[in-house]
């Protein structure tokens, strides 16, 4: 396992990169904070899909209940862009905290720019000797659901 200071931000998209950097300059108690606003500012799943369970799929490594799905739409540029929707109970904060940081950090990117995002980015937040190892599985688990949904997404769209 690489230390913290040795991973680097230079590969990340820039609003991840910016978050990480966030948690990366904060002393660990206060990361927890940082983590807890994140859940704080998670969005609500649009109307479309609240009332459509079914179009979500669950991550069943993550220990409290959460959900997921992607849609794609062209950007400015005229490329795919990948929205992110989660759902995670409100009594769920460091659940829903990652899935802020996630939402923040990659929803509206392209399939490459999320692709490239590496598998161990939980890891670059600094919150491993915070947070439970199942919980940091949890948070690896909802970025590689996330990837396989973008890839598998992209592959029938070209």
């Amino acid at each position: 396992m690489r230390k913290l200071e040795e991973m680097s931000t230079n590969t990340l998209p820039t609003a991840l990169a910016e978050i990480v950097d966030d948690f990366q300059a904060l002393t660990e108690p206060d990361r927890l904070q940082l983590l807890l606003e994140f859940s704080r500012g998670l969005p609500e799943l649009p109307e479309r899909l609240k009332d459509h369970p079914e179009l979500l799929e669950q991550v069943v490594e993550c220990q409290s209940p959460l959900f997921l799905t992607i849609e794609s739409e062209k950007n400015d540029d005229g490329h795919l862009a990948y929205r992110l929707f989660f759902k995670a109970p409100p009594e769920a904060p460091t659940t829903r905290g990652f899935a802020g940081v996630l939402h923040e950090g990659l929803d509206g990117l392209t399939a490459k720019e999320i692709l490239a995002v590496p598998d161990d980015m939980p890891e670059l937040l600094g919150l491993t000797r915070a947070i439970t190892p199942l919980r940091m599985r949890g948070m690896t688990a909802m970025l590689g659901r996330i990837k396989r949904k973008v890839a598998a997404a992209s592959r029938l769209e070209h």
